[in-house]
């Protein structure tokens, strides 16, 4: 599983960072980024509270397969 941020509609509310700080985190422009190419199995549960609570819908995630 991998996740992307659409930084065109990330407003920096920071949601997905503390859900999972480990996985996101806020650039210098404040902007969520993603900081692993794959999500461990064991984070996926939160990856995907993450992309479901996020107010501007800026997380996208991608199955691999």
């Amino acid at each position: 599983m991998r996740v992307d941020v659409d930084r065109d509609l990330c407003e920096s509310n920071a949601v997905c960072v503390g859900i999972a700080a480990d996985i996101f985190e806020l650039d210098d422009e404040d902007l969520a980024v993603v900081t692993v190419d794959e999500i461990p199995a064991d984070r996926e549960a939160d990856v995907r509270q993450a992309v479901q609570l996020c107010p501007k819908i800026a997380l996208t995630l991608r199955e691999d397969g």
